[in-house]
């Protein structure tokens, strides 16, 4: 899957033009290369115990794709933004699962784990998230940063995997108590949701997909041109075969057609001027990609950036940029209520 992907929704900012995936190990048959504990990841072992992290580095070395820090920059816009209405019913689901072991979490594409530190801490009980993403630099940045306890202080540990979600099994998620995704289904076909649906219904296994684009962006004050850009841009999501502001709808249809029960809310970026640096940097990279896509509008699409950031830089722009976020709660195997 090593393609050159459209600008995400915040104007990603790639270290190499290829896309951020991740889900299924090189050896998912539990093979290690390496295994070694990361400093700083999660709360130290006690004398006997195994290590918090475990570092699998199957197959060759990937060069970064997305800078840590943009994820970083987002980081408070996507907490702010997750549809907090979808955790009850999780929560219900997770809390009739059988068993007492605790939680196992595949968090695909994981980046520097955003995902985990927001979830973690909203969910009870003991939880093993196993990190999935094809950028070693992110993954070794995500465990770094794992949290170490839950809502109600039971232990969180955390390892990582390399890997393409394209590759994803039912069997690749035996035992997973759920999967996460952030920023994730808009850079995929139609056929890898697809794969990711029979993989997570084949598995008996509740999805939370957080945070895709929906294609529709707010500014004020308006502009003549805010929806000639916002055009540009969705027309660069959906390049190679990507679904970009389509992918919930397909994966809404992908997870219900395999017996799963969808819902879906939104879960908008609201930026001001406490998020001016945020802003500047999404500016940049949506427009950007809009050009990309249609070179025609460069002269203009330049005094529109300008004069946007101008407004950025004095407090005076205001952005709701739209995502939503899924929850396919499919049926369980097992036995599970």
């Amino acid at each position: 899957m090593n393609r050159t992907v459209p600008a995400k929704t915040g104007g990603k900012i790639p270290a190499q033009p290829r896309p951020r995936g991740g889900s299924e190990p090189a050896g998912h048959d539990g093979s290690e290369t390496a295994d070694s504990v990361i400093p700083g990841a999660g709360p130290a072992p006690r004398p006997g115990e195994r290590a918090t992290v475990r570092l699998r580095d199957t197959g060759p070395e990937d060069p970064p794709r997305y800078a840590p820090e943009w994820l970083e920059l987002r980081e408070p816009a996507d907490a702010g933004g997750r549809a907090h209405e979808l955790l009850d019913p999780l929560r219900i689901r997770l809390a009739n699962l059988p068993g007492k072991a605790g939680l196992v979490i595949h968090d695909l594409g994981c980046g520097t784990g955003s995902m985990g530190r927001w979830l973690a801490p909203r969910l009870d009980g003991a939880q093993h998230w196993i990190l999935h993403d094809r950028d070693p630099y992110l993954l070794h940045f995500a465990a770094v940063a794992s949290p170490r306890s839950a809502a109600d202080g039971s232990r969180v540990t955390v390892e990582t995997r390399r890997g393409d979600v394209g590759r994803l099994t039912p069997d690749a998620l035996a035992g997973a108590s759920l999967v996460t995704a952030s920023a994730l289904l808009d850079v995929l076909t139609r056929e890898e949701i697809e794969t990711l649906a029979e993989a997570c219904t084949g598995a008996g296994c509740p999805a939370l997909l957080t945070l895709s684009v929906a294609g529709r962006v707010e500014l004020t004050p308006s502009d003549p041109m805010d929806e000639e850009i916002t055009d540009a841009f969705n027309a660069h999501q959906r390049r190679g075969d990507l679904l970009g502001p389509d992918a919930t709808t397909v994966a809404c249809e992908a997870f219900s057609e395999r017996g799963a029960t969808v819902r879906v809310n939104p879960s908008p970026w609201r930026l001001g001027p406490d998020e001016a640096a945020l802003t500047a940097q999404w500016l940049r990279g949506w427009v950007g990609a809009a050009v990309e896509e249609r070179p025609e509008l460069k002269a203009r699409a330049e005094r529109y950036l300008q004069d946007r950031l101008a407004a950025c830089a004095a407090g005076e722009l205001h952005v709701v940029v739209h995502h939503s976020d899924l929850l396919a709660l499919s049926r369980p195997t097992g036995g599970a209520a």
